[in-house]
């Protein structure tokens, strides 16, 4: 009798159904897209910036500017209470988050304390959980002298705040801009991620961005020489502010504007018609119009000042009054500067600068590239691991490779439809998929078969092989599934990616083994009634393996403690090639407009612009180049003014392919982020092994898992490859795959625990590891078919990332058999039989099961 009903089995094939018509958009052009009916699903696949090219910009809001801001607010507050209460004071000043102040009359402490009361209302109301919030607090009176305090709190609330207000500006802008689908989001507590896909040029984007665009005219003050203001004290309603010119000239100007951002209505650049220079075209609303009106008639014949945040782009002569609400900016700027400028003021102001701490830049070439290329070594990858699939199993192969694709199809259908995007690192989360889903389509091929030998009929042997490799299937694809699920939250950038295809296809990995796999043999098993397996499985060369694996059990474990200790003792001594994303610093892939790239003259040019140490290396092609600048001191603005000056010394004859820029601050987080990530998915895996295997399966898997990752942190270190966030995913495939690889010869070897409780534990073990070898190699082999095909064909951007893959796949399948067995009878495994210990009674039975799976 099968085990799907027939309304099981529609609804299967009914969600197979839905998964193939939403992916398929992604098959079809946009223009045969657009003739298709409206009911029909149209949502493409998102790929993520490094496959269809964009910038990735992070801004943070610095804490020191919000605040020096909110100190010089409210020492004017402060200053204005007093004032209207008639208290006098003397020596209002402020230093960090703390403001002093004396009374004249200290016998008005009293009601000044109530005068500033207000300031210290709540700006944030408390909850359950939550105290009020309070931006300022009054603090003690002491020798006449009154004390104020600007709370951490506080701070904390205006930043939140801050962030708020400037991704609406930040929206408006990229709305102004023309780009049709950006992504703005808060990252932690001061910073925002930009994303836009297309392209655009970079440096525009991290201007309209970044600079506040708080724009005034201002008043000249001339009751004083600008070098007396500075070298003294200036007027209290008046301050000093420089020009961008060189050497910058100071004006004593007043603080309070004439007008300001709030009065444009619009602006648009143009182009002024008797002197030809490039000029933006303010007009202003009611109030404003008023306000300036009345100050240009009052400074006819003087100059004001044009203020743009904080420094004085302009000083026009005022010949007559304007009344219309019409103003023509003039200053000295480009046509594309006046173009920005206009754009700056129609979308409003940001609350504070945000300084351009991470920028990703991939041009749209270089994304096209890498798909181009990534989607022929897919091919070539699916071939060869259909062609091995099938020569091995037939048309059980047939079965698999048909649900190992339509696995992927669901991958890309989930992904389509959530709008998540699939990015490099992401496509490392499908091969891993890949592999094990062959492998769970194995397991459970191998159990057909050893049921069939053990007498069973076909539709008995596969009801008992679906059940019987359900907990080494599972097993295996949860201890992956927790590692992607922390770092979903853990990970960032492409890290993330990676969690996202790895988490998404284990849950279609577990439908398609268990439901589409079961249903495509049971049309076969109701068409075909067979009474034996079909002649194509070739697999039966394995059943009477018997090797001694555990016999130089000493000799290879001691090897691969040895090289487990170099590779720490090289990282130690050389260290690791660290990319950006762990030091902070550049890299620019450039790519020649003609002939082929020179590097002698690119270092040598670069060398003469002072920036630092250079690395530049081929990349791909003669024609391509990466230009590597290692972290400069300076902070996050130093590692910005370098990719400027090399754009500046290089874009005439190279294009700027990808850019990636990280300072200090990123570097740090990303690096926090990467090894509590990694950590944590460890731990965790630990637990849940501890909790569903002995203590001494966990600790053997945590060996075998450190011994991969200590020996792939030896080989960067060997051959020097750039350790990035990248690397990281490449690190936690290879994690997944060998705990993949080690819980399905534990399975096998508790399940011999109970069926041989005394037969000698070096013995079970080889039984156990010849029993699954066979699912051992297959896997093992149709892996790293995908793997080398990406390696091969797969282009400059995915080459390294996938000869680490390989590498660990390789190492992983070593280390589940000499490493997670001998660590099983170095604790002395074993399992609490009756009749105490085998190897002391001599009872045990000494037989080997051969050729079950």
């Amino acid at each position: 009798m099968p085990y799907f009903s027939r309304w099981k089995t529609i609804i299967v094939w009914l969600i197979v159904l839905l998964s193939i018509v939403v992916a398929l958009p992604n098959a079809v052009s946009n223009t045969a897209l657009d003739g298709l009916p409206d009911w029909v699903p149209k949502k493409q696949l998102m790929l993520g910036l490094d496959l269809q090219g964009g910038s990735q910009i992070t801004l943070k809001i610095e804490r020191e500017d919000v605040v020096k801001a909110r100190l010089e607010a409210a020492i004017d507050a402060v200053g204005a209470r007093l004032r209207a209460a008639d208290i006098g004071y003397s020596g209002l000043s402020g230093t960090g988050q703390a403001i002093q102040l004396s009374l004249r009359d200290p016998a008005q402490a009293d009601a000044a304390r109530a005068a500033l009361k207000p300031l210290t209302e709540p700006v944030k109301e408390g909850g359950l959980t939550k105290d009020a919030v309070s931006e300022v607090t009054i603090g003690s009176f002491l020798g006449g002298t009154l004390s104020l305090d600007i709370t951490n709190e506080g701070l904390d609330h205006r930043i939140s705040t801050t962030l708020d207000s400037a991704v609406a500006v930040l929206h408006r802008r990229l709305a102004e801009l023309g780009s049709l689908q950006p992504k703005i989001r808060r990252q932690g507590a001061d910073r925002i991620v930009v994303q836009i896909p297309g392209r655009y040029d970079p440096e525009q984007i991290k201007y309209i961005l970044g600079q506040a665009g708080a724009l005034s005219f201002r008043s000249i003050d001339m009751s004083m020489a600008v070098q007396d203001a500075v070298n003294g004290q200036p007027p209290v309603n008046s301050e000093v502010l420089y020009s961008a010119d060189d050497p910058p000239i100071g004006y004593l100007v007043r603080r309070q504007p004439i007008i300001a951002n709030s009065d444009i209505i619009d602006a648009k650049s143009a182009i002024n018609a008797q002197s030809g220079n490039p000029v933006v075209n303010l007009r202003l609303g009611q109030d404003g119009t008023a306000r300036f009106g009345k100050a240009t008639a009052d400074n006819a014949g003087t100059t004001i000042a044009v203020v743009l945040d904080g420094s004085v782009i302009a000083t026009p002569l005022v010949r007559k009054a304007i009344t219309d609400g019409t103003v023509q900016l003039v200053a000295d700027m480009s046509p594309e500067g006046a173009d920005d400028l206009a754009l700056l003021l129609r979308a409003g102001a940001l609350p504070t600068p945000l300084t351009v701490v991470e920028e990703r830049s991939i041009g749209a070439g270089r994304g096209a590239d890498s798909i181009h290329s990534i989607m022929t070594a897919g091919a070539i990858g699916a071939v060869l691991v259909i062609v091995f699939m099938v020569g091995f199993y037939g048309l059980f192969g047939a079965v698999a490779s048909l649900a190992v694709a339509l696995n992927v199809v669901m991958i890309i259908a989930v992904l389509s439809a959530t709008g998540l995007p699939l990015t490099l690192p992401g496509i490392a989360g499908i091969v891993l998929t890949i592999g094990m889903a062959v492998d769970s389509n194995v397991l459970i091929y191998e159990r057909i078969r050893e049921e069939v030998r053990h007498g069973r009929s076909i539709p008995e042997a596969m009801q008992y092989g679906f059940s019987r490799a359900f907990a080494a299937i599972v097993d295996a694809n949860i201890t992956t599934l927790i590692a992607a699920i922390i770092l979903l939250f853990l990970g960032t950038g492409s890290v993330r990616g990676f969690a996202v295809t790895l988490a998404i296809g284990i849950v279609t990995t577990l439908f398609t083994a268990f439901t589409l796999t079961r249903v495509m043999l049971e049309i076969w098993i109701d068409r075909r009634r067979p009474t034996a397996l079909p002649d194509g499985i070739r697999t039966g060369i394995f059943d009477r393996s018997a090797f001694r694996f555990m016999a130089i059990r000493n000799y290879v474990f001691s090897l691969t403690t040895i090289l487990s200790v170099v590779s720490m003792l090289l990282f130690g001594a050389l260290g690791i090639n660290l990319g950006i994303d762990f030091s902070g610093g550049s890299v620019i892939e450039l790519k020649a407009r003609e002939g082929n790239a020179d590097i002698e003259d690119i270092r040598g040019r670069l060398y003469e612009l002072n920036i630092g140490d250079i690395t530049v290396r081929p990349f791909g092609s003669p024609q391509d180049v990466v230009v590597r600048v290692h972290s400069r001191d300076g902070g996050e603005n130093a590692e910005q003014t370098s990719v400027i000056m090399i754009r500046g010394e290089l874009e005439d004859a190279y294009e700027f392919r990808r850019v990636e820029v990280v300072g200090p601050s990123v570097s740090g987080d990303l690096t926090t982020a990467a090894t509590i990530g990694v950590l944590a998915s460890l731990l965790a895996i630990l637990i849940y092994i501890w909790v569903r295997f002995e203590w001494q399966f966990a600790a053997g898997a945590i060996v075998a898992t450190l011994h991969d990752v200590l020996l792939t942190i030896g080989l960067f270190v060997v051959t020097g490859m750039e350790f990035n966030l990248t690397s990281i995913a490449a690190l936690l495939t290879i994690v997944g795959y060998s705990l993949n690889d080690t819980v399905v010869v534990y399975d096998r070897v508790r399940e011999n625990l109970r069926r041989f409780p005394r037969m000698p534990l070096p013995i079970l073990i080889d039984t156990s590891i010849n029993q699954t070898l066979s699912r051992t190699v297959l896997t093992g082999a149709t892996t790293m078919l995908a793997l080398a095909a990406l390696c091969i064909f797969g282009g400059e951007a995915i080459q390294a990332f996938a000869f680490v893959m390989l590498f660990g796949v390789a190492v992983g399948t070593f280390s589940s058999i000499y490493v997670a067995g001998p660590v099983l009878i170095l604790f002395k495994l074993r399992h609490g039989a009756p009749g105490g210990d085998a190897e002391k009674t001599g009872r045990a039975d000494m037989r080997p099961v051969k050729g079950a799976q």
